[in-house]
């Protein structure tokens, strides 16, 4: 049987640990630690979620977690090795704070603690004496994500948030007997500053865990800045597009997904992988990522509404589907604005869904044009409101894959 620490290599959540006893202690459990987010962003995004998750694993082991919430370390900016972050306007940090706060403790429900509340009583005088003079430029400049972004510059604010970081960790070992910070394995730089700086001051040993960023094929990261954000907040990613995206997870990723993003236990996930090794091609691996996940997140009802949704699809099943339903199932397709009473070969021109009226008679000819799943065969049919779905929105396929939304002028 695995040790709390040998699952945590099974399923690729560590990446580095700062010091080799710390593998007894987390075994052994009571540890105190935290894991923090910068409020960049009114909502998590999968990105986090696969970090955040290991709060439920410490836990569960014996650890006590706190969740932080960076107000403070929010409005300075975290570098990212790249080019300088714009900054953000300070309200608009606070409402992304209050949207995240209530987010993870609903999604993660532990106690969640902000920074602001402590780094607001710093003066500057302070900020040097207490802290400033305890760690050397030089070692700061060792680190890979300050060292990459002096090559385009490096502004003071995000060449102090290092050290913001490292008084947090301070502040909570002081004052909450926290002794371990875990995070992705980008902020190794800023813990190992953290553990430096609570060495330095007090003599302390505390130590720091990373985990590997979670990547697609591609190796690009699930981040806001990367484009590809697939958010826990409901409204922005709904249900079923988060369903549609671990649903058509590539083979070569799933397994790993499954170890890192859920609480599949590793004789689960093992008779998982044999049996998707032997029958690929019916995704059992993907169904049981997409139900864990989205489950996890939403609730049962959430999942089996997507998943419903999705057989109607497949089916061309649209009459009776909710609107908001439509618009997220349809997200990604062009709308088009239809005209009451052209016919179908002149709406199928006008919106540019085919190149001509020649065309657009070829396919509704051969049965290639249908509407709200039904295939239409007359060039001179007639485009009506009476057809649109809860009277807003008409959808129209072109072939097996093209879809366009319809809304009327």
């Amino acid at each position: 049987m695995m040790t709390f620490y040998e699952e945590l290599q099974w399923r690729g959540l560590v990446n580095q640990i700062s010091d080799e006893k710390l593998i007894d202690k987390l075994n052994a459990g009571g540890m105190t630690f935290y894991i923090g987010t910068d409020p960049t962003a009114g909502s998590l995004h999968l990105g986090h979620y696969s970090s955040f998750l290991i709060t439920k694993r410490l836990q569960r082991a014996g650890h006590h977690p706190l969740l932080l919430v960076g107000l403070a370390t929010g409005l300075i900016g975290d570098p990212r090795g790249t080019v300088e972050r714009e900054l953000q306007q300070a309200d608009e940090v606070m409402r992304n704070y209050e949207s995240l706060r209530a987010q993870v403790e609903k999604v993660f429900g532990f106690e969640v603690v902000n920074n602001y509340d402590w780094i607001k009583e710093l003066n500057v005088i302070d900020f040097f004496r207490t802290y400033g003079k305890y760690i050397n430029v030089g070692y700061m400049l060792s680190k890979d994500h300050v060292r990459r972004q002096m090559e385009t510059g490096i502004s003071y604010a995000e060449f102090s948030y290092m050290l913001i970081q490292a008084i947090d960790f301070k502040h909570l070992h002081e004052t909450r007997g926290v002794d371990l910070q875990v995070a992705g394995s980008d902020q190794w730089g800023n813990i190992t500053t953290g553990i430096e700086l609570i060495r330095k001051t007090t003599g302390d040993e505390v130590y720091g865990l990373t985990m590997p960023l979670v990547t697609d094929s591609q190796g690009n990261k699930f981040g806001k800045s990367e484009g590809n954000a697939l958010w826990l907040d409901k409204e922005r990613t709904s249900p079923y597009e988060l369903y549609q995206f671990l649903i058509n997870t590539e083979d070569s990723q799933v397994i790993s997904y499954l170890k890192r993003l859920t609480f599949l236990t590793p004789e689960e996930i093992m008779d998982i992988e044999s049996e998707h090794a032997a029958h690929p091609e019916q995704r059992t691996a993907q169904q049981a990522l997409a139900r864990e996940i989205v489950t996890d997140l939403h609730g049962r009802a959430e999942y089996d509404h997507a998943v419903e949704i999705s057989r109607r699809l497949f089916a061309g099943e649209y009459a009776g589907m909710e609107l908001r339903d439509i618009r997220s199932a349809f997200r990604g397709a062009p709308q088009v604005q239809l005209r009451e009473g052209s016919t179908l070969a002149d709406a199928l021109t006008e919106t540019g869904i085919c190149s001509s009226k020649r065309e657009a008679r070829e396919f509704i000819s051969n049965g290639a044009i249908s509407l709200n799943g039904g295939v239409v065969k007359e060039p001179s049919s007639t485009i009506s409101r009476n057809l649109a779905l809860q009277g807003e929105v008409l959808i129209i396929r072109r072939g097996k894959k093209k879809f366009y939304l319809g809304l009327f002028v």
